[in-house]
């Protein structure tokens, strides 16, 4: 059984995606430091929350999260969990990660916001987060950014609302998902999978 890490913003329930983890044999515990991560096999940075507040909650552990990237621990970054990995983001004023280069920006106010719904995936290319999931297969979102990365390569799948929202990110042990995978039923359960076969190697 694989042992993985959610951390924890202290911003609301993320029970659902412990859930989702627990339902596919990991063992989960949930922190609130990366002091300990070296215990862990994988990350996962969860959806919940505000980009500054969550930032703030990082701040004490970014120097670590940056080693932990470099170690290649697998880490799974979800809406605000991905955005984090960025450089900067409109949501808030405090830097990001900075583990990947590129921004987070507000969606076009010409559109409703928060994009909040079922959308499919435009598969750009093969990953590993993806493998086994089909072109056009529908994902839950919830959200008003969309990442920017200066490398448009890691861009693995993108979503249709109006513009192309980049909907799956991968870079060496760095994976990201502007949906929610543990939201997204039989399709987010493979991704999930997916993760935690990288956590196992």
């Amino acid at each position: 059984m694989v042992k993985v890490a959610i951390f924890d913003y202290g911003a609301g329930n993320i029970f659902s995606l412990k859930s989702s983890l627990e339902k596919n044999d990991a063992e989960v515990d949930i922190i609130t430091s990366l002091s300990k991560i070296n215990n862990y096999s994988g990350l996962l940075l969860p959806g919940v929350g505000n980009f500054d507040p969550a930032i703030k909650s990082l701040h004490t552990s970014k120097i670590e999260f940056q080693d932990l990237v470099k170690n290649q621990i697998p880490v799974l970054g979800i809406c605000l969990g991905m955005e984090m990995f960025f450089e900067k983001s409109e949501e808030g004023k405090l830097g990001g990660l900075g583990v990947l280069d590129g921004e987070v920006i507000l969606l076009p106010n010409k559109f409703k916001i928060p994009h909040m719904g079922w959308n499919n995936l435009q598969i750009k290319e093969s990953s590993v987060l993806l493998d086994g999931v089909k072109e056009g297969s529908w994902v839950y979102f919830v959200h008003s950014y969309r990442v920017k990365p200066k490398n448009e390569e890691i861009i693995k799948a993108d979503s249709d609302y109006g513009i192309n929202v980049p909907a799956v990110i991968e870079n060496h042990t760095l994976f990201g998902t502007q949906f929610h995978p543990e939201k997204s039923s039989k399709v987010g359960s493979i991704m999930i999978k997916n993760f935690l076969r990288v956590c196992k190697k």
